[in-house]
């Protein structure tokens, strides 16, 4: 694989369903495969492994394939025919899986979309961010508790990924369970709050699904509100909407 060219799952259009950003129409390009294997993941083709053979995009009531991996201009005028024909969108979100690991990529076709770009990210791939930082308009980072991914303590990676990020418009997400505890929960918005204490912070209640049954109760909720808002200015807690309406 080149940097002209990136293995994709899905290139649609939707209504984003979490973060601070909630209820934008955007368009959504899908990046297949991951370096994390968190517990709570509801993403097919997350990892290297499930990488399907097509990228699939949708159009009303038209389903197009294009072959994996995808060239960077076939993406790229996919993208636009949506924004010459569909919109007004918000921006392009770029996801995945995880969009960092397609650097070279990302490189080659964000110059070529006149819309904002929205980069959502795990976080953890500080050196690829510093690549596309100048391309990109809003990062929306996970920080990775370990307690709900299952996975290792990445704290020193976000934060080194956080410095890079709030170079832009920034927001940090985190999903917690039923076994996440307040000390995490504090941990982490110190973290947060030792480089800016005015950025959001969205909390974000883990939901059943795919094997994952470790969901938090109302409590934790407001416990772990008023834990971040110690030490955050804007705490917000936001479910996946998604998860609801369908709009995926």
């Amino acid at each position: 694989m080149s940097g002209r060219d990136a293995s994709l799952s899905a290139i649609f259009q939707s209504i984003q369903g979490e973060g601070v950003y909630i209820g934008q129409r955007q368009i959504f390009l899908r990046f297949a495969g991951c370096n994390l294997s968190c517990a709570y993941c509801d993403t097919t083709a997350s990892s290297s492994k499930d990488i399907e053979k097509t990228c699939v995009i949708k159009k009303k009531n038209e389903v197009l394939r294009l072959a994996n991996p995808v060239a960077a201009d076939a993406a790229v005028e996919a993208v636009n025919s949506y924004i010459s024909g569909s919109g007004p969108f918000h921006s392009v979100s770029l996801t995945g899986g995880e969009p960092l690991l397609q650097v070279d990529f990302l490189k080659d076709i964000l110059p070529k979309i006149k819309i904002p770009k929205y980069l959502e990210t795990n976080g953890t791939l500080f050196d690829r961010l510093e690549e596309v930082i100048d391309l990109v308009d809003i990062v929306a980072m996970d920080y990775k508790l370990p307690s709900a991914t299952g996975c290792g303590d990445y704290s020193a990676e976000h934060a080194k990924f956080l410095e890079t990020a709030m170079l832009k418009d920034v927001f940090v997400k985190a999903v917690f369970s039923k076994d996440t505890t307040v000390q995490e929960i504090d941990e982490m918005s110190a973290a947060i709050a030792s480089k800016d204490d005015s950025i959001s912070l969205v909390l974000q209640p883990a939901t059943a699904g795919r094997g994952f049954k470790s969901v938090p109760s109302p409590e934790q909720c407001l416990v772990f509100h008023s834990v971040a808002r110690r030490k955050l200015k804007n705490v917000l807690v936001i479910p996946q909407s998604h998860k609801i309406t369908g709009l995926d």
